[in-house]
């Protein structure tokens, strides 16, 4: 599909004349409300194009990065299994790389400080970097050191003379939230030291196209990466992906390894070469690939809004769990609101007492489920559905069910 628009390619600056899809007015999916911001909420476009020469799946920056994260409601360390996935990494890394405390350990986007603790616990030299005040003062609480600052080159530079560069260089799920790929990039290799290591961690979009994960897709997601992509964009700052792993985490992400390209040291792994030839044979070097995703969704929302028009007529309740921003796309793309979904409860107590954006479902705690003893539990984190399953296991008592809704309705 065409669309004559303004935009350009973040990457490589070419005209998006190519729409991925369009998932038409919705709010900012972490703007979660008062009751009395209820009859006053902002609608923002949430239209995908796809650029036809680099393949970069992108947002334009119609909400700033200041508007998105500078009073953040997402805090990793509330998820037991990405606290398990930080503490694993972080011992591979130890482990791989022989890192000790003369090591200079640097995280971008290092929310609440969950993985740097554990860098921390082993005398491991850490600095954090995130722009979010209010949950970089939790880190700081916590014996991280945090720089309440956005990523950039100028941040780098900064970094760089008073702090010194980094042997290993880490962002989990903070590519996607960069509207300036380029210079982001480029601050990286500004702040890595000549034999340092990044490691980069990302929902791949090879997995959103062929689950149909579309509910990924938000304001604060300025990009969807494919690895040939990213592979590129890398290449374009001199700096190059030696090792690359798939991993579970988000549905399906990647892990890339990333070195100056003038280093020697470090040889370019088989798994690199690999991941390229599989994605090529799926198609996402071919536009057809992307253009045909926008059908595949609908199908979802059908199943969805069917399921909850049965529930409905057979006189059943039904909750949400999770307050995800990823549920927020979900609930608004499928027209979901109150009137179908009673409420929705989250373990975040900075989230506890608003309502969700767009469908201004209330958000509960946790142990209003024994409260009420709901029928069915729709859970919106699906990415973390086996320890949420694990958490509410009690619901089984009452003859509850859960609900996956992702990449189709699934009762278990």
């Amino acid at each position: 599909m065409n669309e004559l628009n303004n935009y350009q390619c973040r990457f490589c600056n070419s005209q998006l004349n190519n729409l991925f899809l369009d998932l038409g007015e919705t709010p900012s999916a972490n703007s979660f409300l008062k009751q009395e911001d209820l009859s006053s909420e902002k609608l923002h476009p949430l239209r995908v194009f796809i650029c036809s020469k680099c393949f970069l799946v992108q947002i334009p920056e119609i909400i700033t990065p200041n508007e998105l994260f500078s009073d953040y409601a997402y805090f990793s360390s509330f998820s037991d299994t990405w606290l398990e996935h930080a503490k694993d990494y972080v011992n591979m890394m130890i482990e791989r790389f022989h890192l000790n405390h003369s090591s200079q350990i640097i995280e971008i986007a290092s929310n609440d400080g969950y993985l740097l603790k554990y860098f921390v616990q082993k005398g491991i030299p850490v600095l954090g970097i995130e722009p979010a005040s209010n949950v970089a003062e939790t880190a700081i609480k916590n014996g991280v050191p945090t720089l309440k600052k956005f990523f950039n080159t100028n941040t780098a530079n900064e970094i760089k003379e008073k702090d010194g560069l980094a042997d290993i260089l880490l962002g989990n799920n903070v590519l996607a939230h960069v509207p300036d790929i380029n210079d982001f990039i480029v601050g990286m290799k500004i702040l890595l030291k000549p034999n340092g290591i990044i490691t980069m961690e990302f929902p791949h979009l090879l997995q959103l196209i062929e689950n149909t994960q579309f509910d990924t897709i938000y304001h604060e997601h300025f990009s969807y990466f494919s690895f040939i992509t990213i592979q590129e964009i890398f290449i374009s700052k001199g700096l190059e992906i030696f090792d690359v792993e798939e991993i579970s985490t988000h549905g399906g992400s990647l892990r890339i390894f990333v070195k100056h390209s003038d280093n020697k040291l470090l040889e370019i792994k088989e798994s690199v070469e690999s991941l390229v030839k599989k994605e090529k044979e799926y198609g996402l070097d071919n536009m057809l690939t992307y253009l045909d995703f926008s059908k595949k969704i609908e199908n979802v929302k059908n199943k969805i809004n069917n399921f909850l028009e049965t529930v409905k007529s057979e006189g059943k309740s039904v909750i949400c769990y999770g307050a995800p921003a990823k549920g927020n796309t979900l609930l608004n793309f499928c027209s979901i609101s109150s009137n179908q979904i009673e409420y929705t409860v989250d373990r975040n107590p900075y989230k506890q007492g608003l309502f969700l954006p767009g469908s201004h479902i209330p958000i509960k705690s946790v142990t209003t489920i024994q409260e009420t003893k709901p029928d069915y539990i729709i859970i919106l984190p699906w990415n973390i559905k086996d320890e949420i399953m694990d958490q509410m296991k009690d619901i089984r008592t009452w003859g509850g069910k859960f609900v996956i809704p992702i990449p189709e309705v699934k009762i278990l």
